[in-house]
């Protein structure tokens, strides 16, 4: 069945020239977007929705989250704004909690945590393990998040368990617990930073994530300077996300993995996108990550949620996107594109869905606005109207 999605006031595509649409429409066969263009101009369909005026742009890609979880740390958050400093250690007191529900009760959760996404915009969504941090509960949260996220990573390697070696712990987590999760997973991750993996023990996990066949994530460079970055341009992973804080020669070895790049070839090179985590720097107080430099020097630039209990309960990539743009320097343009286009990149999904260009997913988020200037223009308001995920309706009313 065939769609028209019509009177739009502005029709963002992100596509590689920035396409901005006025008096828009939009024309989807069944998943997919079949013609774009000025509403005068459009073909008939099947079926008709009148936009009213509103503004339209692809939907939200969070390319990195935590919803596996149970429990609450609220008093933790309480803590870290009277001025207690945030540290990795906080993580088991999630496992402990996440271990004590049964795969109804965690699946009901994984349920309203995607759900609320949706109502904010989001379509598509990575989340990953690192709760469990043991070879059955890794699997356990690997098989349930694999139902009802879009592509899930294996975090094992996220905290070292107490009263545990650490050495020993890296060689489980790249041993029986990676081939326990290996059906459900796409990605591997490490959280390479003090407190959590050195980089000899990072290299590892890595290394056999690649061996398995996964692609790579890490987490690096949040709470100081460290071997995370260069550590991930080196391997090729994917991405390295938080990136608060970075040497001019981490800036560099990022931009030099770009070097090959561009956005109207899809055969040239992937480097490694700098993910950006606006809503977990404000929680923790750390520096907001140097989004402004990254782009200056040519680094492809994500922004996601990182929704988990501890350090950014919140899966509004809208709330990101505008703190982008009011206290990271981008343009609105340019925050846009980091929590679409570059967030597909991110997730190796550039050619499915993060744009509105004829072929890919009708993964749609239609504002109460006349313009996603909005969005940071009215910071905090509940703008979003309707989210379609590949032509179906999951949030908003007809």
């Amino acid at each position: 069945m065939s769609i028209l999605f019509t009177n739009i006031a502005e029709l963002r595509t992100i596509d590689a020239e920035d396409t901005v649409l006025r008096d828009a429409a939009l024309v989807v066969e069944g998943e997919r977007i079949a013609w774009i263009g000025r509403a005068s101009e459009a073909p008939a369909a099947d079926t008709l929705v009148d936009v009213g005026g509103r503004a339209v742009l692809p939907g939200w890609v969070d390319s990195h989250s935590h919803l596996v979880f149970a429990g609450d740390r609220s008093a933790e958050f309480e803590a870290r704004m009277a001025g207690q400093k945030y540290a990795a250690g906080g993580i088991r007191v999630t496992t402990e909690a996440t271990h004590a529900v049964g795969d109804y009760d965690l699946t009901r959760l994984l349920l309203g945590r995607r759900a609320e996404a949706a109502a904010g915009g989001t379509t598509s969504l990575e989340t990953k393990t690192g709760y469990g941090l043991d070879v059955e509960e890794e699997a356990r949260h690997a098989r349930l998040a694999s139902t009802i996220a879009d592509t899930v990573t294996f975090l094992g390697a996220h905290v070292v368990p107490a009263g545990t070696d650490a050495d020993e712990y890296t060689r489980l987590v790249t041993g029986p617990m990676l081939d326990a999760v290996r059906p459900y997973v796409e990605w591997i991750d490490v959280f390479c930073e003090t407190g959590a993996f050195n980089a000899e023990q990072s290299r590892a996990v890595l290394e056999a994530g690649k061996a398995a066949g996964l692609g790579l994530r890490v987490h690096g460079n949040q709470l100081g300077e460290g071997p995370g970055t260069q550590l991930a341009v080196e391997l090729g992973a994917a991405s390295v996300d938080h990136v608060n804080h970075l040497s001019a020669a981490d800036v560099r070895a990022l931009a030099d993995s770009w070097s090959g790049f561009s956005l109207t070839d899809p055969s040239s090179p992937r480097g490694t996108v700098a993910t950006c985590l606006p809503a977990c720097d404000l929680s923790t107080r750390e520096p907001l990550a140097p989004a402004r430099e990254l782009l200056d020097a040519g680094v492809v630039v994500a922004i996601a949620s990182n929704c988990n209990p501890g350090s950014s309960f919140t899966s509004s990539v809208t709330y990101c996107v505008t703190t982008a743009v009011l206290q990271m320097k981008l343009t609105v343009a340019e925050a846009l594109r980091a929590a679409t286009h570059s967030g597909a990149i991110a997730l190796g999904l550039e050619q499915e869905t993060g744009s509105l260009e004829v072929g890919k997913y009708v993964d749609l988020h239609i504002l109460n606005a006349p313009s996603a200037v909005h969005i940071a223009y009215r910071p905090g308001m509940p703008l979003t109207h309707q989210t379609w995920k590949r032509g179906q309706l999951v949030h908003g009313a007809r």
